[in-house]
Parts: structure tokens; sequence; C-alpha cells
């Protein structure tokens, strides 16, 4: 039996899930509303606050479709009832970000400034404080979304090992490499 697919999923207050007859999973609470559609094969069962997944049988792809189904599904309702936020810092010298509404600009040391068009579900803000790096701060009840939009901005500019200019995750830590040596002849 899957580990992660065995745990039921506890409903918090103020959420309430659906299943509807394509196999369709909605949840909605004070942040939003997300659906999923899940595998026929994986049946959902929602009962007294629980949202349990069960499988037909123990085959290689029901045992994989009943982990990630139970993790989407869990993701869905972490996300509206307590959201989630990305913080990301801009390394470098003359790095700057600026938000004015859905729109992120973002200055990483390129002869153009860039503008970023985000989804009407992310929410973000920059910040600028004196002598410390400028920070973007993405929220959004849709995980996935969320992770896909930090991805498109990272790549814009990755860290890089020598000096560790670029746009990394709070927290993140950069491997750093020593770069030429001087040769002991």
């Amino acid at each position: 039996m899957s580990r992660i697919g065995k745990a039921p999923i506890e409903i918090p207050a103020g959420v309430t899930v659906t299943v509807d007859a394509d196999n369709v999973v909605t949840v909605k609470g004070p942040k939003g509303t997300l659906t999923q559609k899940v595998n026929p094969d994986i049946k959902v069962e929602v009962a007294d606050g629980h949202v349990t997944l069960t499988r037909p049988s123990d085959e290689r792809d029901h045992r994989a479709q009943h982990g990630l189904y139970r993790a989407l599904v869990h993701n869905m309702v972490v996300g509206v009832s307590e959201g989630y936020r990305k913080e990301m810092e801009l390394v470098g010298v003359g790095y700057r970000a600026a938000s004015t509404g859905q729109v992120l600009e973002l200055s990483l040391g390129y002869s153009h400034a860039i503008y970023i068009k985000l989804p009407p579900e992310v929410k973000v803000e920059a910040k600028t404080e004196r002598n410390k790096n400028p920070l973007i701060i993405l929220e959004s009840d849709d995980k996935q979304l969320l992770g896909q939009v930090c991805a498109k901005i990272r790549s814009l500019r990755k860290p890089e090992p020598y000096k560790g200019k670029g746009i990394k995750f709070v927290g993140e830590v950069i491997r750093r490499k020593s770069g030429k040596s001087a040769s002991a002849k």
C-alpha cells in the first residue's frame, strides 16, 4: 500500500470538498476554488471531515497514481485554506524589481528591462530596502501554478556558482566554486 495514498486528508473548517460524476474534485475555501480531474480508476470518497482515496489493484500504475492524486488533492485543500507563499531574492549589483498590478518589471543586467504579466491567481509584491537585496514575494492558492511562475522568473537569470549572482529563493544555498586558482610551480 502507498504510504502517501493511504493517509486521509483532513478537511479544515470553512473548506468544502465535492466529487462529481466525472471524478472531478472541487475544493472551495476562503482563498478560492480549485478543481482537479482524477483518474476514473482511483476512487475519491468524502466522509465525516476526511477525504480518502482508494485504488482498485496493486498494479504499478495504480500505486503511482494513488499517491499522486492524494498529494494533488491535499495541496488543493491546503491552498484554499492557508495559501502558498514564495520569496525570491535578486542578488547582483543593479538588479531591481518593481510590480504594478499583475505586471512584474525586472532589471537583471541586460540592456533592457523585462516585463512579465502574471496570471490573476498569483499575487505579486516587490520590496526594495536600503543595503538589502530586492525581494519578490509571490502568493497563490494553487501550488503548481505558483511553482511554475517562480521557475519562469528564476530562468531569466539563474544563480551562477562563481559570484552567486542571479535570482534565487530566500534561504536557498548556492554551491560556490573557487574559480581560477594560481598554479603552485
